[in-house]
């Protein structure tokens, strides 16, 4: 969950490396670093437990003596020691020669520590990653090859980790990665290094993301090695989009600009995959076996997007699905002909990757994330790229909408191949798809008329209450993780009707009760019993809402597809009776947003919490 940043150019690295540790702010952390190559070839490190903006005076006013144009950059998100100047990065060696960023986990350091204690290194902090410099400060003792040094310390090492180690003697700098991302760029200015290709995306137009095992060298050439062998540096990839895309124009902050654009977003997804759906070939083009089950592997926002895909093969197609929390997965038993979808927006969630490893060798994985260049997509024996472009808020809002478009997307492809729905069904279902741009549209404006005044009867309230029913469900989960999220207040979802089983206890005058009406008669009477309470009710759905995210005709349509989507012919409508009321989770996430804000909570980076959770 932390943010590396490196260069070697010739002009000062310094600014290159603030610029860059600032676009990384979003991943989440909780100190952020510097370690810059000095003119007198020694290691200026400065170090923060603050916002990037202010290391930056920090940086500035270093006058020890001047800075080159070598150096690396952290961010940091505490997992083993406190959060203090002393435990973030970079980390140096006893000498003060050698520094070191580190993302991941070494699970064998507290070994490792011990053992170099004992042979008389001083260590200065209390995290694991310091074992690292260390391992490199040893076996430069033995050979003064920089290269030589850092594979043989990550040859000890256990678990997981990004790696860069800057000689502040010589000036060389070598990456590694082992089940962490890590990307390299050369470009007219120097080297680049990042954990994310965002931080660099202004300098570099491509880029080469590393292996697990690669070891690489940075200079005048590249020094590339997989596993110990000496290989062909590989092909560069283009940079998936322009640094402006960063940018937040007239926007107040990131999370806004990002659900205005979920429009856009789905009407893009469904450029690409409406034809493929329609005929079976997106799914046929991923080249998977058949199955008979599919079990969807994620967490958080990704889990609620894995309920909508799931709900929408269970309704269409009558497929038995399970849903696996990540974290959770040594309690899951999977049954042969099950396929493993794993989703995970960027691609490097620990507990999703972790839980591949458990369930390795017996089942087919297809991932949905939207990093094709990650750790998820390189484990995946099938990937489909969400296109949901780069997403700064922490809290997910474009990237849950795109993993539901594109998940039900390759349902329908899914259904048509195996002979489960034929192709004029699946023409119809894709029809209700195509509705989902304008729909989204119309719940954007209807959400930020109504929203604002709906929000400043609620910023006193404690906790909330989500309730919805069938495909209404995951929505409602959903906008209860948001706005706990982002408000830090308490939030729960449940099945409307398990408020008689328990949840009704907390319904007291004013308690707010948010409502996701997908038109299910059953709703009424849910409603009635929070009222009946002195809750307040907030409804989100139809045009009789005190939100409306859908119109009528399409509330009406949703319903009666509800009731008897097995028993009818297939007309309009039906198909968002079984995926549910995706525009439904823009009020959702405006909801969540416009409290945040009213309480003065940072919505673009909410406390404890990091957009690429690469920890267990």
């Amino acid at each position: 969950m932390c943010g590396i940043i490196a260069a070697r150019v010739s002009d000062p690295v310094a600014p290159y490396l603030l610029a860059g540790l600032e676009r990384l702010e979003y991943r989440g952390y909780d100190s952020a670093g510097v370690a810059i190559r000095t003119v007198g070839h020694r290691v200026g490190t400065i170090r923060s437990t603050e916002r990037v903006a202010d290391l930056r005076p920090r940086v500035d006013a270093w006058d020890i003596e001047p800075l080159t144009g070598v150096g690396i950059g952290h961010t940091r998100w505490a997992t083993h020691g406190s959060v203090c100047e002393t435990n973030a990065h970079p980390h140096t060696d006893c000498a003060g020669r050698i520094a070191v960023v580190h993302n991941g986990i070494v699970e064998n350091a507290s070994t490792l520590r011990g053992t170099l204690e004992d042979q008389g290194h001083v260590f200065r902090s209390d995290v694991d990653s310091e074992v690292i410099v260390h391992l490199v400060e040893r076996a430069l003792g033995a050979d003064q090859d920089l290269l030589l040094a850092v594979r043989i310390a990550t040859a000890q090492l256990e678990g997981s980790w990004a790696i860069v180690v800057l000689d502040a003697e010589t000036g060389r700098m070598v990456v590694a990665a082992e089940r962490s991302p890590l990307v390299v760029a050369r470009t007219g200015r120097g080297d680049f290094v990042a954990s994310d290709v965002g931080a660099i995306a202004e300098w570099a137009d491509t880029f080469v993301p590393l292996r697990d095992g690669d070891v690489v060298e940075l200079g005048d050439s590249w020094a590339w090695t997989s596993g110990g062998v000496a290989v062909t540096t590989p092909l560069a990839q283009p940079s998936p989009f322009a640094a402006a895309a960063l940018e937040l124009g007239d926007h107040p902050d990131h999370m806004a600009k990002e659900i205005g654009e979920q429009p856009e977003v789905v009407a893009r997804i469904l450029d690409r995959t409406a034809s493929g759906a329609v005929d079976g070939s997106m799914w046929t083009g991923l080249g998977l076996p058949g199955f008979h089950r599919v079990a969807v592997v994620a967490c958080g926002t990704s889990l609620n997007a894995g309920s909508v895909i799931a709900s929408a093969l269970r309704g269409l197609g009558g497929v038995p699905t399970d849903m696996v929390v990540a974290s959770e997965v040594d309690q899951a038993v999977l049954v042969p002909g099950t396929l493993v979808v794993a989703i995970s927006q960027s691609g490097e969630t620990a507990d999703v990757l972790r839980a591949l490893d458990r369930l390795d060798g017996g089942f087919p994985v297809l991932a949905l994330t939207n990093n094709l260049h990650s750790s998820l997509a390189r484990r995946a024996d099938a990937v489909l790229d969400c296109h949901a472009g780069p997403e700064i808020g922490v809290a997910a809002t474009k990237t849950f909408v795109a993993q539901v478009v594109v998940g039900v997307s390759v349902v329908i492809a899914a259904l048509v191949a195996s002979g489960r729905v034929d192709r004029s069904r699946a023409r119809a279902l894709v029809g209700d798809m195509q509705r989902l741009p304008g729909l989204i549209e119309q719940s954007l404006i209807a959400s930020r008329d109504r929203i604002p005044l709906l929000v400043s009867s609620l910023v006193e309230a404690e906790g909330f209450l989500f309730l919805g029913r069938g495909p209404g469900l995951p929505f409602a989960a959903e906008g209860a993780l948001k706005l706990k999220e982002l408000s830090y207040r308490w939030a729960e979802a449940y099945p409307a009707g398990e408020l008689k089983h328990g949840p009704l206890a907390l319904v007291t005058d004013g308690t707010p009760v948010v409502v996701v009406d997908n038109g299910e008669p059953r709703l009424a009477a849910n409603i009635a019993e929070v009222r009946a309470r002195g809750g307040f009710v907030i409804t989100i759905g139809g045009t009789d809402a005190d939100v409306p995210a859908i119109g009528r005709d399409a509330g009406r349509l949703r319903a009666r597809g509800a009731d008897r989507l097995a028993a009818e012919t297939l007309v309009d409508g039906h198909g968002m009776a079984a995926w549910g009321p995706l525009e439904a989770v823009v009020p959702l996430q405006m909801l969540a947003r416009e409290l945040a804000v009213g309480l003065g909570c940072d919505v673009d980076k909410p406390r404890n919490l990091a957009k690429s959770v690469t920890v267990e």
